[in-house]
C-alpha cells in the first residue's frame, strides 16, 4: 500500500512541472518522419538507442527500467548494463519506452500535456478492452466473438506501435534539443545522483533558462526609507553622489534682517478709548 502511494504521488508531481515536451504526439511525425518509421518499425532498437542517449552514452549510469520498477537494481546490471538494456527493451518493451519517458521528463522538468495523455489513455483502454474480448470469446466459444476480438486484438496492437513509435520521436527530438542538435548550445552533462529528481518536493529547473517577461525584483536606493541591499548596486556601477545643493558660489544670499532698518512700518496710533 505504501509503494503504490508512493509511486502515485510521484506521478502527481510529475503534473506540476513547468517544461513541456518540444513536439507532441501529434506532430512528431511530421517533425521528424524517418525517425518515426524507424521507430514504428524496430521499436526495440530504438529504445536500446535512446535509453543508451538519455544517460549520456555513460552505460554505469543504467539501471533496469531506470529505477522506477521492483526489480531496478536486482538484475546485475553493473557487472553487464549492455545486456540488461538488451533484455529490457526486448523483453518489456512497454516499460523501456515509459522508463526513458519518465528519465525524460525527471531530467527537464516536463509534464505532458492532457491531448497527450488522452492519447496514451486510449491506447491503455483499447489493449485492455481487446483482452477482455479475447477472453470472453474464449469462454463462450462463439466464432463470431472470436473473430471480433481478434480484429480488435488487431487494432489495439496497430494503435500501441503507433503511439509507441511517436512517443519515442517525442523523446529523440527532445535530446535533440538537449545535445545542441536543433542549433542551440548542448547541455552539460548532470551528476549521476540528478538524474532522477522526482523525490524533489519542488522540481529546480534543469536544461532550460528560466522564462524572461517578469517583472526582477526591485532594489530599494538608499534614501528611500529602506536600507540598502547587500551587494546592490554592483561595484563601479552605483549612482554617483549628489553634490551639495546648491553648489558653492550659487547660493541664495542669506536673507537680511526683516523688515530692514528704516523700512520698518510706523507705530500704529493710539485709538481713543470709549
Amino acid at each position: 500500500m505504501g509503494r503504490s502511494q508512493d509511486k502515485l504521488e510521484k506521478m502527481q508531481l510529475r503534473q506540476s512541472y513547468r517544461n513541456v515536451w518540444q513536439s507532441d504526439l501529434m506532430s512528431t511525425v511530421t517533425a521528424d518522419t524517418p525517425y518515426c518509421c524507424f521507430s514504428c518499425l524496430c521499436g526495440p532498437c530504438v529504445s536500446y538507442l535512446l535509453r543508451k542517449r538519455a544517460l549520456y552514452n555513460d552505460m554505469s549510469r543504467y539501471t533496469c527500467c531506470g529505477g522506477y520498477m521492483p526489480c531496478s537494481g536486482r538484475c546485475g546490471e553493473s557487472k553487464c548494463p549492455q545486456f540488461c538494456l538488451a533484455t529490457e527493451v526486448f523483453l518489456c518493451f512497454g516499460n523501456s519506452v515509459a522508463s526513458t519517458r519518465f528519465m525524460l521528463q525527471d531530467e527537464f522538468n516536463i509534464h505532458t500535456t492532457q491531448c497527450d495523455n488522452c492519447i496514451i489513455g486510449f491506447m491503455f483502454c483499447l489493449n485492455q478492452i481487446a483482452c477482455i474480448f479475447s477472453l470472453v470469446a474464449c469462454i463462450v466459444g462463439s466464432d463470431e466473438l472470436s473473430e471480433a476480438s481478434q480484429l480488435l486484438s488487431c487494432l489495439a496492437d496497430m494503435v500501441y506501435c503507433t503511439v509507441c513509435a511517436c512517443m519515442q520521436t517525442q523523446h529523440k527530438i527532445e535530446m535533440d534539443k538537449r545535445d545542441g542538435v536543433l542549433g542551440s548550445q548542448p547541455m552539460s552533462v548532470p551528476p549521476a545522483q540528478q538524474m532522477s529528481r522526482v523525490d524533489q518536493l519542488t522540481p529546480p529547473y534543469a536544461g532550460y533558462p528560466p522564462a524572461t517577461g517578469y517583472p526582477q525584483p526591485y532594489y530599494p536606493q538608499p534614501g528611500h526609507g529602506y536600507p540598502p541591499a547587500p551587494g546592490y548596486p554592483p561595484p563601479g556601477h552605483g549612482y554617483p553622489p549628489a553634490p551639495g545643493y546648491p553648489p558653492p558660489g550659487h547660493g541664495y544670499p542669506p536673507a537680511p534682517g526683516y523688515p530692514p532698518p528704516g523700512h520698518g512700518y510706523p507705530p500704529a496710533p493710539d485709538y481713543p478709548s470709549k
